[in-house]
């Protein structure tokens, strides 16, 4: 509990889509994306994964801040892409997210080929993304 009994004031999330790439849909997003905010642009993002285009882009430009929820959408995204034959494109991230994105191991999940989910597993070398 905060201090004064006061919840912190979330910026509200803002997002936009642009569907005008049906083979790269752009979802923009911006403001505060935690566990008070995140539940639309996940819709959204099922939403667009359910027309299984090649890639998704992410726009994270104008965002201000992300929790674990926020991060947890991101890898919802990477999964249901993965599941879907869609890859997930990250643009406009801000250093803050970069870090967050690399000290969690996110960063390394994102950069995996399409259809690597197995990568961690058992195995993996002989998969076609492992060592030649």
């Amino acid at each position: 509990m905060l201090s004064h009994g006061r919840q912190p004031a979330a910026a509200p999330l803002s997002m936009t889509v642009d569907r005008s790439d049906p083979g790269a849909p752009l979802i923009r997003v911006g403001g505060d994306l935690a566990y008070t905010t995140a539940a639309p642009l996940r819709a959204e993002i099922d939403r667009v994964l359910a027309d299984a285009p090649p890639a998704v882009v992410l726009d994270f430009g104008d965002l201000l801040f992300i929790d674990s929820t926020g991060l947890g959408v991101i890898v919802h995204a990477w999964r249901e892409g993965q599941q879907g034959g869609t890859a997930l494109q990250l643009r406009g991230v801000p250093r803050f997210l970069e870090s967050i994105l690399d000290m969690t191991g996110v960063m390394g999940l994102l950069a995996r080929p399409l259809g690597d989910h197995l990568a961690a597993h058992p195995g993996a070398a002989d998969s076609p993304a492992g060592p030649a």
